[in-house]
């Protein structure tokens, strides 16, 4: 599962969930760190290069693999 835009929607064909779900994935990000004088960071302007869904998993049933589905958003 790929998901560039970070949007996808899930459900899951076991139970029919549809809104809570633990995801695994990995990002790769430009962003511009901006400290204060303080020394506290805020992260501004952060664009995702990729992002690669590894696993997904119904938060309710715990089914994962072939149970759970991309929708169309």
């Amino acid at each position: 599962m790929e998901d560039t835009a970070g949007r996808t929607r899930y459900r899951c064909t076991a139970c029919g969930n549809l809104t809570r779900f633990d995801v695994v994935s990995t990002r790769r990000t430009r962003a511009f760190h901006h400290y204060t004088v303080g020394g506290d960071l805020e992260v501004e302007e952060e664009e995702v290069l990729e992002l690669t869904v590894e696993a997904v998993s119904c938060r309710w049933c715990r089914a994962g693999g072939e149970a759970i589905e991309e929708l169309p958003v």
